[in-house]
């Protein structure tokens, strides 16, 4: 029996590929990388394996009939049009849990180095300074106030973290969560005003854009530091210079950027900015999970069962 074809649009770690090519006839059609024409294979392509961020219209989705499945490789799908897809019988996919893990590790590692400036104590040692100059006095983490920017899978994980190093939790959210204590906030500014580190893991696209805004760090304030492990989206970049800048908030830690993997100059200089390369979820560990998982939902589909991790609209 030929092996059904595949559509890969998307820059997914080396294993899946590998996985890919072994289990079905696999094409790609990768950003800014030459292609296979389109044309020649559009009409047998049954299955479509993307990135969070990749953008999947409708008229996309349209030239390939046969394909009735999206899967994602991430727990975003920000730049697929979910409603869209399954007006035309499309179902999606994508890998949640699997990531939470990884994603809450690194925002509490943001969180204390920044406000233990571990990466300028580490270029500090290593210039030889120690011994003929004082490193800065930092800032305490233990005891102090998180607001967490929604509190969905990955912020729930990231406050179980925070209450191990006693601080006080609240959050801001599309609506109050029922089962939760935390403190309510019912935007991120009126969150922002009352905490000193204001995480960010909210989900990204159009709903969520720019939606840490000027008003909402200027709330944050001279003290207050801002963690973004969301999408870089959701930050008013600008906005966020022009503070930093102003010093009208104390500092910043960034692993997701408007323009990855362009960054910004401004922010590429700051002493007071910590800076990752979108490696949130970045372990072998949970790549494999998420491989995993892409690949059994393609089973399922192929097979007529169903889906492991469906999306709903």
């Amino acid at each position: 029996m030929t092996a059904p074809h595949v559509l890969l649009m998307a820059n997914v770690h080396p294993l899946l590929v590998e996985s890919l090519e072994k289990t079905y006839q696999l094409h790609e059609f990768l950003p800014s990388q030459s292609n296979e024409p389109l044309e020649g294979i559009a009409q047998d392509i049954q299955a479509i394996v993307a990135y969070g961020e990749s953008r999947v219209t409708p008229d996309f989705l349209a030239q390939f009939p046969a394909a009735k499945l999206l899967a994602v490789w991430g727990v975003g799908y920000d730049g697929v049009d979910v409603a869209g897809a399954h007006s035309l019988g499309v179902s999606v996919t994508n890998t949640p849990d699997v990531l939470t893990d990884d994603v809450a590790d690194l925002a509490m590692g943001l969180v204390l180095a920044t406000a233990r400036a571990i990466p300028s104590a580490d270029r500090f040692v290593k210039a030889g300074k120690w011994g003929s100059e004082k490193f800065p006095l930092t800032r305490k983490v233990s005891g102090s106030r998180l607001g967490v920017v929604g509190l969905g899978r990955i912020g729930l994980a990231i406050a179980q973290r925070a209450e191990a190093f006693g601080m006080k939790i609240s959050y801001s959210a599309r609506q109050r969560k029922e089962d939760v204590g935390y403190p309510y906030y019912s935007s991120p500014q009126a969150l922002a005003a009352g905490v000193d580190f204001l995480m960010v893991c909210t989900v990204g696209g159009n709903p969520t854009r720019g939606l840490i805004d000027a008003e909402v760090l200027n709330a944050l304030g001279p003290e207050g530091i801002l963690i973004n492990v969301a999408r870089g989206s959701v930050v008013d970049e600008s906005a966020l210079i022009k503070a930093l800048l102003e010093k009208r908030i104390a500092a910043a830690a960034l692993d997701v950027f408007v323009d990855e993997p362009n960054v910004a100059a401004e922010l590429r200089q700051m002493d007071n900015v910590v800076l990752t390369p979108h490696m949130a979820s970045s372990t072998l560990n949970t790549r494999i999970a998420m491989n995993n998982l892409v690949m059994q939902n393609l089973a399922a589909y192929f097979k007529g069962e169903a889906l492991i991790t469906p999306v709903s609209s």
